[in-house]
């Protein structure tokens, strides 16, 4: 059997070439990815996220993901320990033709959203007759 060794990673900025209006970090979620013959999962970590504040586009095959904090809910507050920084969380995935970007689904629970992509039904296994 084929296995993959699997590494985490720490929490980072977004690196950003343009010039933000927005005076608040921005980070990239923790992300992983699976796959199936059916579609493709992906699933990120954005803790204090609501989903009022999300954003999910499909623009020119880029799928695209925007979720703003509420800092209203962390003003006052003196941390004693903390282990994560808060910020907005950005991230984008350039879609190839095999995803049915019609059909994409996103799910928050929890600050956890989960993108489902499905597949086009070209890009599924399927067999061959043999005659």
């Amino acid at each position: 059997m084929d296995q993959q060794e699997i590494q985490t990673q720490q929490k980072r900025e977004v690196e950003s070439r343009q010039e933000s209006t927005i005076a608040a970090r921005s980070f990239v979620p923790l992300t992983d990815i699976f796959e199936d013959d059916h579609a493709l999962t992906i699933v990120m970590e954005m803790p204090g996220i609501q989903r009022d504040n999300v954003d999910v586009r499909v623009e020119n095959n880029i799928l695209t993901l925007e979720a703003r904090l509420d800092y209203s809910k962390y003003q006052g507050l003196k941390p004693v320990y903390t282990e994560y920084n808060v910020g907005n969380y950005t991230r984008s995935f350039e879609l190839s033709g095999k995803i049915n970007q019609d059909a994409i689904r996103a799910e928050l629970t929890d600050g956890v959203m989960t993108l489902t992509l499905p597949k086009a039904e070209s890009a599924k296994p399927r067999r061959i007759p043999i005659s």
